[in-house]
């Protein structure tokens, strides 16, 4: 066994290759800073008030707020009372997009937005807890002289939250309520040029539909939908990166398969890390340029959630398969104070006489060690909570594939259940970094432990093992930032997605985040696995041929041996695996 990549590469090209990695992370940011534009975009429209004349009907049941087949529009409600105009024969009719403009199938996703403009009235105030219940249809078409096809229809309704900052007096009549946002429509793919909303407030005192909720005067609509540049730079990273990961994960696990020992654990999660990385790379949104797929939004999310949990229970076995409570050279301690050492044996006192050794529990742990139900305990959590993810994702966007307006945020159970969501994912991301740093801080004062016995080594071999202890705590060091960016972007990610829903608090993530924590999650998964594919190298003789330490004569020959072989045809991966103790043992 010639030991991992991390290991046996000199520092010089293992230099040249951070370098690199480290200018394609800059190039990553600079891609969504730079060449990027802003991920979404928010345009705002302003419903136009038509008229549903019963005894006139018009020859589509769609209202156009523009155009040559344009609607009968009154401007203000006044106007309709003065036409006695009931409520009911009002439709609010919204074109997407604005006028001269298409929409295209880059912008992948329409988010809508509802914001209702009420004015303050004496006899018509708003009563706490009021619904608004709306009738709304979507329909859509290709070119502005075929007729409108409907998409969804829905009765819906939504909880006003409105705030009156002034005195309710008869002077302050006619002032705006301070209402908040509410989530209206989503749609997974927009594969025609042009949308058409019709809104209906149907009142029905004796059923009190639509009593009590104030003056309504206008309703504004957000429409946000993702910008075709950006879609087109996320494509082309994604389609570039593709090939990468699986040309590196393929050449990484022909090395593992050519070794004459079975791949450990640890060896097999970063396979697995690779093939979740693959999975998540795969451009399979182009196809959404040309289909109306519009269940790629929950796809995506699916992909990133098989992801998180595939690297988040990577660094905590990769942290684990580091992590060992036994004293160094405490694998195979006899009855008479002895370590043996492949065919030979030499009491462990003349190598090291501060250890005097006695087997332990630990110590015949090792072996179960190596397995993936060894750690159940901290990789359940991780499995469960991805699990609430995907519930929680299906209870929404796993609806709107049938009913666009439905939004988990429409009712009081509904919103305080996606609040605390937002709220309990972030504490237990946070949470999570906690327990990685004081993984990885366990792991550093482990390795420290064992660094005691290197002054009993020659000065070749003390400097030797000490570049590679410092290679794996550098490696373990950028686990740590690539953890802390990944928590930040998935609690940013999570608010950012019900943004609208926070009041005045918004959060907005530019291009150069999005890119560059992708570029870096390609990157690290890239580097782990070219450091820990096994080397073409050997060195010495006695390593090839299977010797080991064996006293002053044998630390001589062998210079440039394992710290810790005791068994080489059941070897680990890397020195630093094997001093911590994590070797298969007999």
């Amino acid at each position: 066994m010639a030991g991992a990549i991390i290991e046996n590469m000199s520092t010089k090209k293992l230099v040249i290759v951070g370098v690199i990695l480290l200018l394609f992370q800059a190039f990553a940011f600079m891609v969504g800073g730079l060449i990027a534009p802003s991920p979404t975009t928010a345009v705002h429209y302003l419903a136009t008030k038509c008229v549903d004349k019963p005894n006139k009907p018009q020859q589509t049941k769609w209202f156009m707020p523009w155009g040559r087949k344009e609607c009968d529009k009154i401007r203000s409600f006044d106007e309709a009372m003065a036409k006695r105009i009931e409520a009911n024969n009002i439709v609010f009719a919204v074109h997407i997009p604005l006028p001269n403009k298409e929409m295209s199938p880059w912008f992948q996703f329409m988010l809508v937005i509802l914001q209702f403009d009420i004015a303050f009235k004496m006899y018509n105030q708003i009563e706490d807890g009021s619904l608004v219940y709306i009738d709304v249809g979507l329909a859509y078409r290709d070119d502005m002289d075929s007729e409108w096809t409907e998409m969804a229809h829905s009765f819906e309704q939504r909880k006003l939250s409105c705030n009156f900052t002034a005195t309710k007096t008869h002077e302050n009549e006619g002032r705006y309520y301070e209402c908040d946002l509410l989530p209206f429509m989503e749609v997974g793919s927009v594969a025609h040029k042009y949308y058409l909303l019709n809104i209906r407030l149907p009142v029905n005192e004796r059923k009190k539909i639509n009593v009590g909720i104030g003056e309504i005067r206008d309703i504004r609509l957000v429409g946000i939908h993702q910008n075709g540049g950006f879609t087109k730079v996320w494509f082309a990273m994604k389609t570039f990166l593709t090939p990468s990961i699986l040309i590196i994960m393929i050449w990484y696990w022909r090395r593992i398969t050519l070794m004459s020992r079975p791949p450990v654990l640890l060896e097999k999660v970063i396979l697995a890390l690779g093939i979740s990385m693959t999975f998540i790379n795969i451009p399979v949104e182009w196809f959404s340029v040309g289909f109306n797929w519009t269940w790629m939004l929950l796809f995506g999310d699916i992909r990133q959630g098989i992801f998180y949990s595939m690297l988040l229970s990577f660094w905590i076995i990769f942290c684990g398969e580091h992590l060992m409570e036994t004293q160094f050279f405490e694998t195979l301690v006899l009855g008479r104070e002895e370590l043996k050492m492949c065919d030979l044996c030499v009491p462990a006192i003349k190598i090291f006489p501060e250890f005097c050794c006695h087997p332990t529990k630990e110590s015949q742990d090792q072996t179960e060690r190596n397995r993936f139900s060894i750690y159940w305990k901290q990789v359940g959590p991780v499995v469960f909570g991805s699990f609430c993810l995907f519930i929680f994702d299906m209870c929404e966007r796993g609806v709107q594939l049938k009913n666009p307006f439905y939004s988990i945020w429409a009712s009081d159970i509904g919103t305080e259940l996606a609040m605390a969501f937002i709220i309990v994912a972030g504490i237990c991301a946070c949470l999570y970094f906690l327990f990685l740093c004081f993984m990885v801080f366990q792991v550093f004062r482990n390795i420290s432990g064992k660094r005691m016995s290197l002054p009993a080594m020659s000065k070749a071999r003390q400097l030797h093992y000490e570049g590679l202890i410092f290679r794996f705590k550098f490696l373990m060091l950028v686990t740590l930032a690539c953890a802390a960016l990944t928590v930040i972007f998935f609690i940013i990610s999570q608010v950012n997605e019900g943004h609208w829903h926070w009041g005045e608090h918004t959060v907005q993530v530019n291009s150069a985040f999005f890119t560059g924590i992708y570029g870096m999650w390609n990157l690290y998964v890239f580097a782990i696995m070219f450091l820990y594919a096994p080397s073409h190298k050997h060195y010495g003789d006695e390593q090839s041929s299977g010797q080991c330490i064996t006293g002053d004569g044998g630390a001589n020959s062998g210079e440039d041996l394992h710290l810790t072989t005791t068994i080489t045809h059941l070897d680990g991966p890397t020195v630093v695996y094997k001093m911590t103790g994590k070797e298969a043992q007999e």
